[in-house]
């Protein structure tokens, strides 16, 4: 369609400007002729009399080609509570990658697949790297994973390691015996603690320990912000890792999807609480094998239901490493990299209260400053002992401003005991 066809008919609107259908005709010209401004106002003409999902759909592509994401953004959002059609989501995952949001468009990329085996945008995949899955052949395992590490990579923490055993590992090694006491393979820890002490970490390692699949289950990919949607996302998880059992799922910042519901002022909150007791409960569901950890920096935002037995009946303190684990872990850290002989021992008496993360963040100032030197020198410099100290100094303890509010809740509201093992470790 030309432009002195595309004049013509816009003196016809001008006589019936009400006359949709050839407004979005009309709208559709001008988009194929690159003059995206005139079908946007056509299109926007055309909305006035009628709310088309269709004519929607093709004003959000107008914004995606104006360079105005956002609002074809919104346009997409409003369509996808209740329209699925694959252009449509191709178009909002376009805006998405087009709005520097890669990271969302990757996890709604395999949300869809997983909603949708039959659908998928290979030039999408392409953007994103994310590689082609044949429509026959797709398998929803994109959200699991098989960690190389175990219980021998994990400094220290030997209490924590043999709860897991007993709850978790012992189980599948020895069916028969646990099935003897009635005891079944699965169900689920909760740990708590300051960040950056490792929690994540272990949770990989467990897996690792039993070769069994994993799945880190982050909260964007539960939370969605139509209704129904989040319960929805969070029953396809599960399911997931049902299929694939044994299989570990890990919830890290559990406290964001499992809040007091005394709490939570609007009802769809509470409605994802009650999915997630009934995912752990298995009413419906076959949960042997199915092994859940959850991790929380804040124990004492989560509703009480999920600390029952039966769902997260094993909650473990996960402390900063002692000195022995402190010892270790920096072992661990520095075995890769060009160094000299040290006394990790020495170093780790220097670091009380340390977190697993502050340890990383004093070998890096260490290794960094060492680059520097290298690059001077023209030759690599070797890691010493003073090197490490050196940045000791540059570094504080990150769990200093957690235990001041864990104390508070240790000494005046552990009615159920539940921080005990926080007054023991403060000695209160």
């Amino acid at each position: 369609m030309n432009r002195e066809l595309l004049a013509e008919l816009e003196k016809a609107l001008e006589i019936t400007p009400d006359n949709v259908i050839l407004r979005k005709q009309v709208a559709k010209g001008y988009f194929a002729i690159n003059d995206f401004e005139k079908a946007k106002e056509h299109l926007n003409r055309a909305l006035s009399f009628e709310n088309a999902d269709d004519t929607k759909l093709l004003l959000a592509q107008c914004y995606l080609k104006l360079n105005n994401y956002s609002t074809g953004i919104i346009i997409c959002e409003e369509l996808l509570g209740h329209n699925h059609e694959p252009e449509l989501l191709s178009t909002y995952l376009q805006l998405l990658i087009s709005s520097g949001h890669t990271e969302d468009a990757i996890a709604q990329y395999q949300a869809y697949i997983v909603k949708y085996p039959e659908w998928h945008d290979a030039e999408i995949e392409r953007q994103l790297k994310i590689p082609s899955f044949e429509v026959n052949e797709y398998e929803p395992d994109v959200f699991l994973e098989k960690p190389d590490i175990n219980f021998s990579q994990v400094g220290g923490m030997d209490d924590i390691k043999d709860e897991i055993r007993i709850k978790i590992i012992e189980p599948l090694a020895n069916p028969d015996l646990f099935k003897a006491f009635g005891k079944k393979a699965g169900g689920g820890i909760l740990m708590y603690g300051p960040p950056g002490c490792g929690k994540t970490y272990l949770s990989r390692a467990t897996a690792g320990e039993i070769s069994s699949k994993f799945m880190a289950v982050g909260i964007e990919e539960i939370l969605d912000m139509w209704v129904g949607n989040s319960e929805k996302n969070l029953h396809e998880k599960f399911e997931i890792a049902r299929k694939n059992n044994p299989c570990v799922m890990f919830f890290d910042e559990i406290d964001a999807l499992g809040s007091k519901r005394s709490d939570l002022k609007q009802s769809a909150g509470r409605n994802l609480i009650n999915q997630f007791l009934k995912e752990l409960d298995g009413i419906n569901e076959q949960n042997e094998g199915l092994l859940i950890l959850g991790a929380t920096n804040s124990p004492w935002h989560i509703d009480s239901a999920f600390l029952r037995p039966g769902r997260f009946d094993r909650i473990i303190f996960v402390p900063p490493p002692d000195l022995a684990a402190r010892t270790i872990i920096l072992q661990l850290m520095l075995q890769s990299k060009p160094a000299e002989a040290m006394d990790y021992q020495k170093i780790a008496q220097k670091t009380d209260g340390f977190s697993g993360a502050d340890l990383k963040l004093l070998v890096d100032l260490a290794v960094e400053d060492k680059l520097r030197k290298s690059m001077r020198s023209g030759k690599i410099e070797k890691l010493v002992m003073n090197d490490i100290l050196d940045a000791v100094k540059k570094v504080r303890p990150s769990t200093k401003e957690w235990f001041n509010t864990a104390r508070n809740y240790a000494l005046y509201s552990n009615t159920s005991g539940i921080y005990d093992d926080i007054k023991s470790y403060l000695n209160l």
